[in-house]
């Protein structure tokens, strides 16, 4: 890297909005892929004759590939920018819903599946480097939030239009229209989205350390780049804290949502696809309340907004297959509401990151984080349907209440254990900053 001077940016022109709009409108159709499948679990078990832990390895490979992509992903966009990663991740996307629009058997929709969390491994990665290299920092926290809140609406896309599309026409017109979509935004991405605004020759780098601004090259060593970042005890807070707070809600609306909802609580399935809705409209809300409030408290965010939102997590979720019968509906509502804070939490995860990292590993850092919500995600929605299986409960014929009680006990452990790393990050990153004793050394 070289030094070159950079003027900061003071205010977002024109040009940065509409970057940030298309990029955003990408990430939008990157939530519709994702959760396709989540909306039409049931059709998609029928389809392909497929068990409770068949179905959920279609998730699980899915967020396997997306998890197992963020580091590669974060590196190429350190050396390569948003513009040619997300464009690539469009075109990934729509060959995987192209496959499965077309896939004939399990192992071709599984391919499919593995296409699709590669694509959508870039899209969130990249927009957030574009709000880093287009908005000015104190924007970021807000910014971050506002791109979290307005691709949700993409879990809404899934769960009412493309359901319907599903049932008026056909399983392969359905997934075959996702597909065309993918390439218009391909289109759209690399017509439309700059790396850098035009008065900077290049991406720009700035040391936290030492305030040097330099000029990011393909020269960086990323192996270095990567343990550095994970070296660092705030990327290991920022990662933790992705872990725990989003995957209960990832599990739910992805696959395990509905059948529960409509098997096992036995409701209608516009009824819960409107409990549904409620978390998706939920979360939008309390983005911009919990982006302001990580904004206006930086040393305290995991205590005042982190550790809160699992919390109510976890009570709603205990009191909910706690019950010895179905829960009432109003109580239903209020786990959808209490999953939705799992988002907006999770995005103080990327603002750890930020603040952590140097420029140059700054998507090093954010593919690092965003790993660890998938990891738990995954873990949590194959864990279910292994729970569903061994009780004899693995198809939509024999899903009961009971069975779901059980499977849903799995992912509490994970709940546990990022509550302790969490606690034991954040001691770290404050002795790393100054702000806490170094711990007492053990004689």
């Amino acid at each position: 890297m070289r030094t070159v001077p950079v003027t900061p940016i003071s205010s977002p022109g024109w040009r940065a909005w509409l970057i940030w709009s298309v990029g955003v409108a990408a990430y939008v159709l990157a939530i519709t892929n994702r959760t396709s499948l989540g909306a039409v679990g049931v059709d998609a078990a029928d389809r392909f004759d497929a068990d409770a832990a068949t179905l959920a390895l279609f998730a699980v490979v899915q967020l396997a590939v997306y998890g197992g992509m963020q580091i590669p992903v974060g590196v190429l966009l350190d050396r390569y920018g948003s513009r040619p990663i997300m464009t690539i991740g469009m075109l990934l996307m729509a060959a995987g819903q192209l496959t499965m629009a077309l896939s004939p058997s399990i192992g071709v929709a599984i391919l499919a599946r593995i296409l699709l969390g590669a694509g959508d491994a870039a899209v969130f990665p990249a927009v957030l480097r574009l709000v880093a290299t287009w908005f000015p920092a104190q924007r970021a926290p807000l910014m971050v939030q506002f791109t979290g809140i307005i691709g949700q609406a993409g879990q809404l896309v899934a769960l009412v239009p493309l359901a319907a599309l599903l049932h008026a026409t056909s399983w392969t017109i359905t997934f075959g229209s996702i597909a065309g979509l993918g390439v218009l935004f391909a289109i759209l991405v690399a017509v439309v989205i700059r790396n850098h605004p035009p008065e900077r020759g290049a991406d720009v780098s700035v040391n936290t350390d030492t305030g040097v601004i330099r000029v990011v090259t393909s020269a960086i060593d990323t192996g270095v780049g990567i343990r550095a970042s994970w070296a660092h005890p705030g990327t290991r807070l920022a990662f933790w804290s992705h872990f725990t707070t989003p995957f209960a809600g990832t599990a739910f609306v992805l696959l395990w949502g509905m059948p529960f909802l409509t098997a096992g609580q036995g409701l209608s399935t516009a009824h819960a696809a409107g409990i549904i809705s409620v978390y998706v409209v939920a979360g939008m809300a309390l983005g911009p309340v919990i982006g302001e409030l990580s904004r206006r408290l930086p040393n305290q965010r995991s205590y005042a907004l982190v550790l809160p939102a699992i919390a109510v997590q976890l009570i709603a979720w205990v009191a909910v297959i706690a019950l010895p019968a179905a829960a009432p509906v109003w109580l239903l509502y209020v786990l959808a509401i209490a999953l939705a804070t799992g988002g907006p939490a999770s995005m103080i995860a990327f603002d750890h990151a930020r603040t952590h990292n140097p420029s140059h590993r700054l998507s090093t850092a954010t593919g690092v984080t965003n790993a660890g919500g998938f990891i738990a995600a995954l873990i949590a929605i194959f864990f279910i349907g292994l729970a569903l299986d061994l009780q004899g409960a693995g198809t939509p014929e024999t899903y009961s209440l009971d069975a779901f009680r059980v499977a849903f006990l799995t992912p509490i452990p994970l709940w546990i254990i990022g509550v302790v790393f969490i606690l034991f990050e954040r001691k770290s990153t404050r002795i790393r900053m100054g702000l806490d004793p170094e711990r007492a050394r053990r004689p």
